[in-house]
């Protein structure tokens, strides 16, 4: 490789350490308080999840052994499958590797050069990627903002065959959610496909923790459920599902992200359905973790941070500033608290913030010594 190409390279990534954007991984070492994962209900290391992990493994083996079209889509997968399509009350469905390549395969193929997209501006990087490699024209909306998508769709629905409107329902950056009640409202006047990413909403929200559509009773208005098999289900994977089969079966004959890839090993898929089966009857967890969410938001509002209402268990507390976002982070971690600090792109500019993920293993008095501990640098922002 020539030196002209290393010599690009460096420099793009000395600008990234100037401005203190660089990025690295490091692995992760056990903190006494991680508040800086998904998995929500702590179900990575349940006996109840292993042992379902531990029984497709010795059933079909420690991978699919190829494509879903091959020889790779295996009793297991179809299982979670039905599982999935009968908890989020769809008739169709499929599975996909990870959200990032489910989210990528539904938006870059669905969609085609006649359509529009709408999509809420804070969409998932793996959303806004796709809408610009696809043949569709998309717009975005002011984020949460229900009147200015109601503008565009009086202005743009006569002009394309089909309008597709794109959301997610806990935002996985900010944690907070829209009034789907009042989006599926805007149906019955502006016929669109609503899709929408349930990732941070599953096991969250609604009466057996199928998530924000279930909480607000309109999964039957949601024309298409995305969603991870990687947060609250403890496992890595996804899934798209809706009423439409020829919706499901034009994805399979198209999505390359589906069709050339060696699908889920089967040990992630019973993870998976396992983990699936306890959040169905974990009422009482999805109460706690949202009394303690609202209540620690709560907290930081006292203490001066500007947060919206939501209970989501994704909390930010926006710092601005990069380099002091890294600093909060890392007085956090000597006292043995791992947080994320989110800088730019994955946010705007001047949003940089710590990214705070409970869970239902954090205790009350462990998030006011927390609280205590964020107080001098709320305060201390302009």
């Amino acid at each position: 490789m020539s030196q002209q190409f290393f010599k690009r390279l460096e420099g793009e990534l000395q600008s990234l350490r100037e401005k203190n954007l660089f990025r690295e991984v490091h692995p992760y070492s056990e903190c006494r308080l991680n508040l800086c994962s998904n998995d929500y209900f702590q179900l990575r290391h349940d006996s109840r999840v292993i042992a379902g992990a531990k029984e497709a493994c010795e059933k079909y083996g420690t991978g699919s052994g190829a494509s879903p079209l091959l020889s790779g889509f295996l009793p297991c997968h179809q299982s979670l499958l039905n599982q999935l399509k009968k908890w989020k009350k769809k008739s169709s469905g499929m599975l996909f590797n990870a959200g990032f390549l489910a989210n990528q395969a539904l938006l870059k193929h669905l969609p085609c050069k006649n359509d529009l997209v709408l999509a809420d501006r804070l969409i998932h990087h793996s959303m806004a990627q796709a809408l610009t490699q696809g043949l569709a024209r998309f717009k975005r909306y002011h984020h949460l903002d229900l009147d200015h998508l109601e503008e565009l769709l009086q202005a743009n629905f006569k002009n394309y065959e089909t309008v597709f409107v794109v959301t997610e329902s806990v935002f996985s950056m900010d944690g907070d959610y829209p009034d789907l009640n009042k989006l599926v409202e805007l149906k019955k006047n502006y016929p669109f496909v609503l899709i929408l990413d349930e990732a941070h909403g599953t096991g969250i929200f609604g009466e057996t923790g199928a998530g924000l559509a279930e909480e607000m009773q309109v999964q039957n208005q949601v024309d298409i459920i995305i969603g991870t098999l990687g947060k609250s289900l403890a496992s890595m994977g996804a899934y798209v599902l809706s009423d439409s089969s020829t919706v499901i079966d034009f994805l399979i004959n198209r999505a390359g992200e589906f069709i050339y890839s060696t699908f889920l090993s089967p040990p992630q898929v019973g993870s998976a359905e396992a983990a699936m089966e306890i959040l169905q009857s974990s009422q009482t967890n999805r109460e706690y973790l949202q009394k303690i969410s609202a209540s620690f938001r709560q907290n930081l509002r006292l203490a001066g941070q500007e947060l919206a209402t939501p209970s989501s268990p994704i909390i930010p507390v926006f710092i601005g500033d990069p380099v002091k976002t890294l600093e909060l982070r890392n007085s956090l971690l000597q006292k043995g608290i791992i947080v994320g600090a989110v800088r730019p792109p994955t946010v705007p500019p001047d949003t940089s913030r710590l990214r705070i993920s409970l869970h239902t293993g954090v205790t009350q008095e462990e998030l006011e010594e927390l609280g205590e501990l964020l107080k001098p640098w709320i305060i201390s922002q302009p």
